[in-house]
Formats: structure tokens, C-alpha cells, sequence
């Protein structure tokens, strides 16, 4: 049931990109020019136009990210006493990772510095990695992510001894699943969970019914800007922030309904 669900979330996730209705609406045009009707084609192509016009120029992603963003403060205050700094999975860049050996992240690698930071400030609490490989093919690389995690940190100064490593999960659910299997949390206990702040409150809402308690949510990565209307020609930007949006609206809608 796991796998199943893994699989149909990442086919959700690729069904909802603004990108994949482009290409429907677009073969949908091609297809109705082929059949003759050439004012169907006109109305989609032109509707293409518009949007691809419209998200070029304006971040219409920023009301969007700027409401999931901003339900968890940025810069918590944190308690004298840490027990353990939980760091989820999806900042590191794998691919460049094996092939060149060397370190590397994509755009939310302050996921992995911010847990540095914290490791420094709360020498005597556990710095844990959880994140395996995502990817619906090639299920072979699953301790990559940790791995290059691990190295990352060591060459950043963390002791050996303070970092822990669970390499299975797959998504936040198992995120929060097999983490709570490897640290076996106690009523009383002080976990701060660092994550992209797009993506917390899916975190929090999952890791809280695994049985999780005494969170403290430290988000990190912002990615809202300024104004909605503000004029800029950056397609590429605007594009990923509609996505990154659209997929964690879904993402609260699906775990909701099935209580992950």
C-alpha cells in the first residue's frame, strides 16, 4: 500500500505541473486543426499564449507560497535544551553528486547548512538526516542522499558521533514514520524539524500524526518575493514557484484524506 501510494504521488505530481496542461491544451489545438476546427484551435492557442504571457511577467506563484510560507515563524526562538535537529531530505543534488564526487545542492540547500548551524549551537543534540531516494525508477540510489549528506557535514565539522542517518524513506510520510522508528522519541523531548518552509506545514501536519511531539518547526529556504504584480521576465522562476505551490496544496489535500 506504501509503494502504491509513493507511486501515485509522484504521477499526481507530474499530472498537476503547469507545464504537463500546456502540452495537453496544446496537443488538444493540434488535434482539433487536424479535424477542421480551427476556431477550438484558435481559442486554446491563444489560451496557451495568455497564460505562458501572464506567468512570464508576473510571479503568480508568490500569494500562493507566501500562505504556506508564513504559518511557522522564520528564526524560532529555541529552548536551551535540543535533544535532536531532524533535517528532511530533498536539498541534495545526487546526480551531480555521483557523477563528478562531489557534494552538491540544489535550491533548497539551506535544509543542510541551517542543520550545521543548529549541530553547532546544540552540540549535545542528534543531527538527523532522513531522506532516501525519490525516484520511482531508479530505486538502487537509495543511500545516495545520506551518503553525500554525511560527507557534506563531516567536511563542514560536525562530529562523526552526532549524526544520524536514515536512508529508506521515500516522502514525508516515511519520512516522519522511519525517523520515529530509528529515534523513538519520549513525551518531553525537544525536536527542532528543519525543512523548506513551503513544505512545513505538510511536515508538521505528517509528523504529528506519526505520534510525534515537542516539534519545533524551523523553517528555512523562503521562496515567496515581494509583490504579485510586480513585472519581471523570468518564465523559468515563475514557473517553479507555481509548481512548488500547486504540488503542496495537493500534497496537504491527498495526506488529509488519507490521514498520513
Amino acid at each position: 500500500m506504501d509503494s502504491l501510494f509513493f507511486v501515485a504521488s509522484k504521477t499526481l505530481g507530474m499530472v498537476v505541473r503547469i507545464e504537463t496542461w500546456l502540452v495537453l491544451l496544446l496537443g488538444l489545438a493540434a488535434l482539433a486543426g487536424l479535424r477542421g476546427r480551427t476556431g477550438a484551435a484558435r481559442r486554446l492557442v491563444g489560451f496557451c499564449f495568455v497564460l505562458v504571457l501572464a506567468l512570464t511577467a508576473f510571479p503568480l506563484g508568490t500569494p500562493l507560497l507566501r500562505s504556506l510560507e508564513g504559518r511557522f515563524p522564520a528564526n524560532p526562538v529555541l529552548p536551551a535544551q535540543v535533544d535532536g535537529i531532524i533535517v528532511l531530505g530533498g536539498a541534495e543534488d545526487a546526480a551531480a553528486y555521483v557523477r563528478w564526487g562531489m557534494t552538491g545542492l540544489n535550491e533548497g540547500g539551506e535544509r543542510l547548512t541551517a542543520g550545521v548551524e543548529l549541530a553547532r549551537r546544540f552540540p549535545g543534540a542528534k543531527l538527523i538526516f532522513t531522506g532516501g531516494s525519490a525516484s520511482v525508477v531508479y530505486g538502487d540510489e537509495t543511500q545516495l542522499p545520506s551518503r553525500m549528506t554525511r560527507e557534506l557535514w563531516l567536511s563542514l565539522g560536525v562530529p562523526p558521533g552526532q549524526i544520524l542517518l536514515e536512508d529508506r524513506s521515500r516522502n514525508t510520510s516515511e519520512n516522519a514514520i522511519f525517523t520515529r522508528d530509528l529515534l523513538k522519541p519520549r513525551q518531553g523531548q525537544v525536536w527542532v524539524l528543519v525543512t523548506s518552509a513551503f513544505h512545513m506545514p505538510r511536515s508538521v501536519q505528517t509528523f504529528e500524526r506519526n505520534g510525534w511531539s515537542g516539534l519545533i518547526p524551523y523553517p528555512v529556504d523562503f521562496r515567496s518575493g515581494g509583490q504579485t504584480f510586480r513585472l519581471e521576465w523570468r518564465l523559468d522562476d515563475h514557473l517553479q514557484q507555481m509548481n512548488i505551490a500547486t504540488k503542496e496544496y495537493l500534497g496537504l489535500l491527498v495526506y488529509g484524506m488519507v490521514g498520513k
